[in-house]
């Protein structure tokens, strides 16, 4: 581990801290970070946003490569893979200016393999880069409660738990391949925007029963902060069907009842209003599948 990793992974706060793209998430977080000890260096194309993050305690950089000599982490979270690869590896990029050991985090959702081609290119200068995709939203940054999903080695992960418990109620090593953040990231966003449908889907129907959208809404909110949403049923370690004698059968068989009855009722209430629910016939169709507890020969349905 080079001395830089080594300072953080042991608390050293003198460990120097960067983020380049101060928008509507990156400037929260970075407001966060600029109370670390060690300092934070910041940059970005707007002069605004860089003084609302200077009058919180941080400094500007004038360049990226300047931005990159000054730090020993740095974050980034900028629009799309294209501006990412232009910050760590164009012309005046980060690589430019950063020191042996820097260890640079993209918190922009990207394409995993980008990922891995610029922690290739990075580790030729002796530069680690882990994907770090961010989950909360502009509210969790603003109130320091996000989830960050890392992806590579377990040892520079190590180093990001002191400075990132500024902005994170949640960091996960997501795994020791750099790209696993983001393919996490991904795959909670698929849940997240497929709900977004799921909910214009419901919405619909809940219309045409003459029902107030607004009310159901307030419903669907209260309910899943008591009963965690649909994240409340990822709870194994695999997707495999679940044997009669596993614990998690009894427990999510009496889901997969009640879960068949009230889709095949509400189904039944859109035939009625002739409203189409495409997404309510395929979880019907996929909800024991799904589960892990399919129904067997001779099951009562």
């Amino acid at each position: 581990m080079s001395d830089k990793r080594a300072s953080a992974a042991t608390g050293n706060v003198t460990v120097r801290l960067g983020y380049v793209g101060l928008g509507n998430i990156g400037g929260p977080m970075a407001g966060r970070l600029a109370k670390w000890d060690g300092g934070l260096t910041v940059f970005d194309l707007s002069d605004e946003a860089v003084g609302k993050v200077v009058d919180q305690g941080a400094t500007a950089a004038s360049s990226l490569a300047d931005l990159a000599a000054r730090s020993d982490i740095i974050g980034i979270c900028v629009l799309d893979d294209e501006q990412v690869r232009t910050v760590v590896a164009g012309d005046d990029g980060l690589l430019s200016g950063a020191a042996p050991g820097t260890i640079i985090t993209v918190h922009s959702t990207i394409s995993p393999q980008t990922a891995v081609d610029l922690a290739a290119t990075c580790a030729e200068h002796d530069v680690t880069l882990l994907d770090a995709p961010i989950s909360g939203g502009a509210a969790g940054a603003e109130q320091g409660r996000l989830a960050i999903m890392v992806g590579g080695d377990r040892a520079s992960y190590e180093t990001l738990k002191e400075p990132f418990g500024l902005v994170a109620g949640m960091l996960v090593h997501a795994g020791d391949d750099v790209g696993a953040g983001t393919k996490m990231k991904l795959a909670r966003n698929l849940l997240h925007f497929i709900s977004f449908t799921a909910a214009a889907e419901a919405s619909k129907l809940a219309e045409a029963a003459g029902i107030s959208i607004t009310k159901l809404g307030k419903v669907v909110r209260h309910t899943d902060a008591i009963t965690g949403g649909a994240g409340s049923i990822i709870l194994r370690d695999t997707t495999a069907p679940i044997e009669p004698d596993d614990f998690w059968y009894d427990v999510l068989r009496p889901v997969r009842t009640l879960g068949e009855k009230d889709l095949s009722l509400a189904l039944e209430l859109g035939r009625e209003l002739d409203v189409d629910l495409p997404l309510g016939d395929i979880a019907l169709r996929d909800f024991a599948t799904g589960l892990g507890v399919p129904h067997r020969e001779g099951e009562k349905r």
